[in-house]
């Protein structure tokens, strides 16, 4: 009931929580009162103008009208009052003062009612009774209406009804003494009625108030409980969507591992086949052509797979951002088109990033790419940069520390929610069949990931759409710079004996047949415990190729068990994998799957060189 009248005080802040319940207990009896006061102005008005009435008509006595006029301008004032305190709607502590005005309201109302008893107190009975019962009825109605308010129902009922049990007292008669106690028996048990039901409005305001507030303390605990709720199910959401993004990672990153062994014998075979084939078939020339370019299409296809499961292998160094993006303006114009404006924004002062610079310069390549493709009608791409730092208490997925943010922002369709879930998924494009192979993005996330970073997506149907690249920032100090590598020299003359190791049958083959037709003797093992055999068999072998991933004993693990047999053979990793970047092997030299017979010939001739001491530089296996 309080609630719905607008007595309730409204929620209050922090520092006001902390006041006693009275003021606002106080404020509420205050304001009870004055809303009954246009009701109660309203009864007085009518039962005066009828008493007057019939005290003119009965006892001719004039003076009746002037009570009236007295009982009409007060009611005039205490209306006027009400209206001012309506209109100033005061908060709690500002209560005090209105609180003393309205109970001088109501003593002023019990005063003119007491005194017109007096003066008007009429010589018949029958009047006189009218008299005890119209004071008796104004009294338990402002015991009614003022009943949340106690100071207000004594000060009216106790100057309105006191004067007339005086007056009958005076009267001597039996009956008027009678009367005189009846009155006050009925004023003392108003007052009790009124003290009691003051007592008890207090009681149940006071528990309204307490509810009011155990109520304010539940909707923020339910709102922090809602939006940890809310954060809940986004971690949730981003853990499914990493894990389902780290499971089709190690998919794809396995098959394209198996799909490089395959790629190695397709692309040796062929080249093994080019010299033996007869001359001037151009027909089996262009046969030949355009299966070496099948492989090679293949080879980089398997790139992009080992990019998005974070297996290729990278050179991660120092690099100018602001220059790489300078440096590829023609790249970029040529592969956009005259229809696609190009801004940038770079910061002065920009830090560097910690990432392998050929491959950024191909994720920017398939960003912009991208960016052209959802402005079929031309439009304009933003590149810009900035530096970020990753602080605790961030809702970020990367470690802590400094980041240069590379963006690329185009003005194209967007996608929906839907699409923008999946757009990192690999194989998956909204492009035409035969328009795109779903990898760009794959293979951005992938290098942001393999880079320490992250490959951020935001977009929205017809308002475009930017892609964050997040990478860390490169600590100059912290890098050791690589000298460049001198060109090979030829191979010794003579033929060598190598040990090539792998565990695939096929690669095995198509490596031994590369190494005779370069003129070589090979010895050829499908794991590293034969390989070790071998040497402490004590067979002479020049150099050893051999596999990464292979079961029992990895192509490091193998190496470091030849250091400790023959420390001054080379050895010669062949992998795709990136998971060599943090093996600890400082002398050996790789060969990146799938290789070619050139290929082949300019690594053997490497770390045939090395071994001879003919100058040729072993790039240590470091971060470059």
């Amino acid at each position: 009931m309080l609630r719905r009248h607008g007595w309730f005080p409204a929620p209050r802040n922090a520092m006001s929580d902390v006041m006693t319940s009275e003021a606002d207990i106080r404020a509420v009896r205050v304001r009870v009162v004055f809303q009954q006061t246009p009701v109660t102005m309203a009864v007085a008005v009518i039962n005066a103008s009828i008493m007057a009435a019939v005290l003119v008509a009965a006892e001719h006595d004039n003076r009746a009208y002037a009570w009236f006029a007295a009982v009409f301008v007060l009611a005039m004032l205490r209306l006027a009052l009400w209206w001012a305190y309506r209109r100033a709607m005061p908060r709690p502590d500002q209560s005090r003062a209105w609180e003393i005005l309205g109970a001088c309201g109501a003593l002023a109302s019990g005063l003119v009612w007491g005194g017109g008893s007096v003066l008007l107190f009429p010589y018949s009975e029958t009047y006189q009774l009218l008299w005890a019962f119209l004071i008796g009825g104004m009294c338990a109605g402002a015991a009614v209406f003022h009943s949340a308010h106690l100071m207000t129902v004594l000060a009216y009922i106790v100057p309105a009804g006191l004067p007339l049990a005086v007056r009958f007292a005076a009267e001597g008669s039996g009956r008027s003494l009678a009367a005189a106690a009846m009155s006050m028996v009925f004023l003392a048990s108003l007052t009790v009625l009124s003290m009691r039901a003051s007592r008890r409005f207090g009681r149940i305001f006071r528990l309204q108030l307490d509810l009011a507030q155990r109520t304010r303390e539940l909707d923020v605990t339910n709102a922090s409980l809602r939006a940890e709720m809310a954060e809940h199910r986004a971690t949730e959401a981003a853990l499914r969507h990493a894990q389902k993004m780290e499971a089709m990672g190690q998919l794809t990153g396995g098959i394209a591992h198996d799909f490089n062994n395959l790629l190695a014998t397709v692309l040796g075979s062929l080249d093994l086949l080019a010299p033996r084939l007869p001359a001037g078939d151009q027909q089996a020339m262009r046969l030949l052509d355009t299966a070496v370019k099948g492989a090679q299409r293949g080879a980089a296809l398997t790139q992009r797979l080992l990019a998005f499961g974070r297996r290729q292998t990278l050179e991660p160094g120092v690099v100018d951002v602001q220059a790489l993006v300078h440096g590829m303006a023609d790249l970029l114009r040529s592969s956009l088109g005259a229809g696609v404006r190009i801004g940038t924004h770079f910061p002065m002062g920009l830090a560097p990033a910690h990432v392998d610079a050929n491959q950024l310069e191909l994720g920017l390549l398939n960003l912009a790419v991208n960016a052209r493709d959802a402005m079929p009608e031309g439009g304009e791409l933003t590149i810009a940069a900035r530096e970020e730092q990753v602080r605790p208490g961030m809702a970020a997925s990367l470690p802590l520390g400094s980041y240069v943010v590379l963006s690329v922002t185009d003005t194209g369709e967007g996608m929906d929610e839907a699409t923008l879930t999946r757009a990192m998924e690999p194989f998956f494009t909204t492009k035409e069949v035969g328009k795109g192979t779903g990898l760009g993005l794959s293979m951005v996330h992938g290098l942001a990931a393999q880079s320490g970073g992250q490959l951020v997506l935001r977009s929205r149907k017809g308002a475009g759409t930017t892609a964050e690249l997040w990478l860390p920032r490169a600590e100059i100090a912290a890098i050791p710079s690589v000298p460049a590598s001198e060109p090979a020299q030829a191979s010794p003359a003579g033929t060598r004996t190598i040990l090539v190791v792998d565990d695939d049958p096929t690669v095995l083959t198509s490596t031994v047949a590369m190494l005779r037709e370069l003129g070589h003797a090979t010895i050829a093992v499908a794991s590293g415990e034969e390989a070790v055999q071998i040497l402490r068999g004590g067979a002479k072998v020049n150099l050893v190729i051999t596999d990464y991933a292979m079961p029992g004993m990895t192509g490091v693990e193998l190496a470091g068990r030849l250091q400790e047999l023959r420390p001054e053979l080379a050895v010669l990793l062949a992998t795709g994998n990136a998971e060599l970047q943090q093996a600890v092997a400082p002398k050996l030299e790789r060969l990146l799957k799938p290789f070619g017979f050139e290929v082949l010939a300019q690594a053997v001739t490497r770390c045939l060189n090395q071994q001879a001491g003919t100058g040729a530089q072993i790039l240590p296996f470091a971060p470059r």
